[in-house]
């Protein structure tokens, strides 16, 4: 005698919810240690203050700078003497450049045509870093940067020159001293710069002390 319900063919399922399990477990321990690369260093303690020096040439007075807006610890440098377009862009202090290339926009501000538009962000720029979870950045370039990403850098080597792209008014160099992920009071040759706020306008002159080793 029959039911008149047709028989259900046997199936034989095959173990792919274990192994799709098993492939997410691996790939979130992946996921998991890439970010730990990442993290873990951050979160170790900051090693001893490198001896940064000016990022301009050695025994030339710079106007040192902040406004209203401009942010915390940012300090923009003027020369006091001389063409400010063009002039040459050292690095602080020994270390590994990271980037080096255009943040944001160039905008059309050139030696030609210095009241051309405006870019947006810090246009070509630089980022060195220097070990101990500090670093340093260079921003608002003239052309390409001299140095490229993973190269090795000694202190007053000339990464780029000062020009005006990105978001800027006239020819300066923007620059930043970082200490992990946070920006820090910039220190010239062991002496603080005083720029720590930007709820008002500001302005020193100092003298680099950025000088060829003695041999």
């Amino acid at each position: 005698m029959t039911t008149g319900r047709p028989a259900r063919a046997r199936t034989h399922r095959r173990p792919h919810g274990r192994t799709g399990r098993v492939l997410l477990a691996l790939v979130a321990v992946a996921a998991l240690l890439g970010i730990a690369v990442v993290v873990v260093p951050m979160l170790r303690p900051a090693g001893p203050r490198p001896l940064f020096q000016m990022p301009v040439a050695c025994g030339e007075t710079w106007q040192l700078g902040t406004y209203p807006g401009h942010d915390d610890y940012d300090v923009d440098l003027f020369p006091t003497e001389g063409e400010a377009w063009g002039r040459p862009v050292l690095a602080s202090y020994a270390g590994t450049v990271t980037v080096a290339g255009i943040n944001g926009s160039l905008g059309g501000r050139t030696p030609e045509n210095p009241q051309g538009p405006r870019g947006r962000g810090g246009g070509y720029w630089v980022k060195i870093d220097h070990g101990g979870k500090w670093e340093t950045q260079y921003l608002h370039m003239l052309e390409p940067p001299l140095v490229e990403v993973g190269q090795k850098v000694a202190q007053g080597e000339q990464i780029g020159r000062l020009g005006s792209t990105g978001n800027s008014g006239a020819p300066h160099l923007h620059y930043e001293q970082r200490r992990g992920w946070d920006k820090v009071e910039t220190h010239f040759d062991g002496t603080p710069s005083g720029i720590t706020a930007d709820d008002r306008e500001y302005t020193v002159r100092r003298t680099s002390n950025n000088c060829p080793a003695v041999s």
